[in-house]
């Protein structure tokens, strides 16, 4: 009788996962890059490998991410048509871009779970963090009144967006600018918060997710403090 190969633990695992998901038909997960970088398809072996139960902090970090999101993208909606500074338009279609990309990518990483994808349980407690290592103060983050703050870090109040939309030119530019940092920052929040809920952020797909949006925003946050120096 022929010997045959022997395989790892690590490549039966493998084998036993794309089995099951040629039975399945499971679709590929499609991840989104980098502004500037194409999306990434992975195979739904790998998901599948990588996948763990969700926690709460892992369901309540991407269905209000995907809240957070969608008001980014409607900022950048005013933008478009109350800036003139070619500048501020290219970030605010680069933000839209990548935003609207990985609300579709959450959306589709809850749906393949079971998961709803907005919000039905009462929002996670921030006051009790410590978000001094980010070098600022939520209670005093653009002036805003925390008993009044939306459900997630950094959005911008019904007035702010008001303020918003009835400005135009310069004074436009300014205001989207610093009301997107504070919204940037509200992410980097959120994906602080998830590391540092007990068990939280295990899973691989959400892991590399969570990571690139808190280099993606990081960056993005330090081109919008150039942008705001050049109209001083």
């Amino acid at each position: 009788m022929a010997l045959g190969v022997r395989r790892s633990p690590l490549t039966l695992l493998f084998l036993t996962a794309c089995g099951a998901i040629g039975q399945q038909g499971a679709a590929p997960i499609v991840q989104p890059g980098a502004p500037g970088h194409e999306s990434k398809t992975l195979a739904a072996a790998s998901a599948v490998i990588g996948r763990r139960t969700p926690l709460a902090a892992d369901i309540y970090f991407m269905q209000g991410m995907i809240h957070h999101h969608s008001q980014a993208v409607e900022m950048v909606e005013l933008l478009k048509t109350r800036s003139r500074s070619k500048k501020v338009q290219a970030l605010g279609n680069r933000i839209t871009i990548s935003q609207t990309d990985e609300m579709k990518f959450m959306k589709q990483w809850l749906e393949e779970r079971g998961l709803p994808t907005t919000m039905s349980h009462a929002p996670m407690d921030h006051s009790a963090m410590d978000h001094s290592a980010m070098g600022h103060d939520m209670k005093n983050m653009a002036g805003m009144d925390m008993n009044a703050m939306p459900m997630m870090p950094g959005m911008l109040t019904s007035q702010q967006m008001k303020d918003l939309a009835k400005a135009s030119g310069p004074a436009f530019d300014r205001l989207f600018l610093t009301g997107m940092i504070q919204h940037h920052t509200g992410a980097l929040i959120m994906v602080e918060d998830l590391f540092n809920a007990a068990g939280a952020g295990q899973d691989n797909v959400l892991y590399d997710f969570a990571t690139d949006v808190d280099n993606t925003q990081r960056a993005e946050i330090e081109i919008m403090k150039s942008l705001l120096k050049e109209k001083k």
